[in-house]
């Protein structure tokens, strides 16, 4: 069993930053891809980005190239930088986990909330 759980969320203004982290517990982390989802309001929920077991990436064509994912297995966490904020990037932010051999995520963490004030 595996536990995630985020931090880093907050208010900010259009145009301004945050880093959101994810610590996991519980598994062995190297083996799984992290993934970053986000649900707003009203909304379904969102692939942001993902990073495999081995590193690679992957980005929303709605974030590629203002938010980046990262991971660093020494001390279990996968982390998203987000700049450029917009109001339509708030959301409820969630961390998620899939084994590198499973298709679908195995594991959430309970999301953190990013407001973004235009």
């Amino acid at each position: 069993q595996v536990q995630l759980v985020e931090s880093g969320g907050g208010l900010v203004q259009a145009g301004g930053s945050l880093r959101l982290s994810c610590a996991a517990s519980g598994g062995t982390f190297s083996s799984y891809s992290m993934g970053w989802l986000r649900q707003a309001p009203g909304k379904e929920r969102e692939f942001l980005a993902l990073i495999s077991w081995s590193g690679t990436t992957y980005y929303a064509d709605s974030v590629k190239g203002r938010f980046t994912i990262s991971r660093d297995n020494a001390k279990n966490t996968v982390s998203l930088q987000m700049n450029s904020l917009k109001p339509e990037d708030t959301a409820v932010y969630f961390c998620a986990a899939r084994h590198q051999f499973s298709s679908k995520y195995e594991y959430w963490g309970q999301g953190t909330q990013v407001t973004v004030s235009s």
